[in-house]
């Protein structure tokens, strides 16, 4: 009896440290992926990612805007896949009630009463090449000042501009 415990305990250890661990290779802490070597569908190191995300809400993850997230995720997944950073094209476009988290920390802050938890990984999203436009109609419409919107951040006529200039320049559009 003492030796079938035994043996299934090394079982399940087993498995355990067999287990696929979360990762984040690209965007260190965010968007964490796990990579499946005999999935069926993979990420083709060959192709071209040309690929266009729409947030428009203030929904979250882990913390953070669900649609920036995603992106992350997207970027951790692809590199898992061996797609090189130079095969990965992503542009984002924040409108609608997301347009609030192109905000500067300090307006920010003053707004909401705590500080923008998404400065961060817009930071290292944008130091990986993904391109984030921000609606000015929706900051307008907002009342957001074109100085509180968060430098790194770049201007766009429209979101919808956006999404259609890219989607014309043959970029995939990403739901989530």
């Amino acid at each position: 009896m003492k030796i079938k415990t035994y043996l299934l305990i090394l079982i399940v250890y087993s498995a355990c440290m067999n287990a696929q661990k979360w990762e984040t290779p690209i965007i260190d802490g965010f968007g964490e992926v796990k990579y499946f070597d005999k999935a069926n569908i993979q990420p083709n190191p060959s192709l071209k990612y040309k690929l266009l995300f729409d947030i428009k809400d203030q929904t979250e993850k882990n913390g953070v805007n669900k649609g920036l997230w995603v992106i992350a995720r997207t970027l951790n997944m692809l590199s898992l896949g061996k797609v090189p950073i130079d095969n990965i094209k992503i542009v984002a476009s924040i409108h609608g009630d997301a347009s609030f988290l192109a905000l500067n920390d300090k307006v920010y802050k003053n707004k909401f009463g705590k500080i923008n938890s998404n400065l961060e990984l817009i930071d290292k999203l944008i130091a990986n090449g993904v391109e984030i436009y921000v609606c000015s109609q929706a900051t307008a419409s907002r009342n957001i000042n074109q100085n509180s919107i968060n430098k790194k951040i770049k201007r766009a006529y429209s979101g919808l501009s956006v999404l259609a200039n890219y989607q014309l320049r043959d970029y995939i559009f990403m739901p989530y």
